[in-house]
């Protein structure tokens, strides 16, 4: 792990979207509810929200940090028949959580597809990214457009 012992506590905060995207009949059954698993949304929020949180379990070298603010929206995109998942992490702290904001995201995300797999097994998780940055050494960074 990188040694970050003599490195500040400052505010840090990341954002970190992507998208599970299904054919329109299957979109419309998952809309509607019809997944016999529950609630594609709330399950997979909640899915996120642990997926932070276990971040430092799950990649290799990475510090575990004490997460002081942490929302996973998911919402629908009925132009596009998908699901817009966004993750809000937030620390105080010696290095960034954009690793956190971005295992929320890809967490929900597999939820989303293993939710809904029985009705759709051609789904597509696409554009996973890191939206914004701020805090730390580096300074801050927001991706354009």
């Amino acid at each position: 792990m990188v040694d970050v012992s003599a490195k500040d506590d400052t505010a840090r905060r990341a954002v970190a979207q992507g998208r599970v995207v299904f054919t329109p009949e299957s979109y419309k059954t998952v809309r509607e509810g019809g997944v016999k698993k529950g609630d594609v949304a709330s399950v997979a929020e909640l899915a996120g929200i642990m997926g932070a949180k276990r971040t430092s379990d799950l990649i290799p070298l990475c510090h575990p940090l004490p997460i002081t603010g942490l929302n996973v929206r998911i919402e629908p995109d009925d132009a596009a028949h998908a699901y817009v998942v966004t993750a809000d992490v937030k620390t105080t702290g010696k290095t960034g959580v954009e690793m956190e904001a971005l295992a929320a995201v890809m967490t929900a995300c597999l939820t989303i597809y293993d939710m809904a797999k029985a009705v759709d097994k051609s789904m597509v998780i696409e554009d996973v990214k890191l939206i914004e940055k701020a805090g730390g050494k580096s300074g801050d960074f927001k991706r354009d457009g």
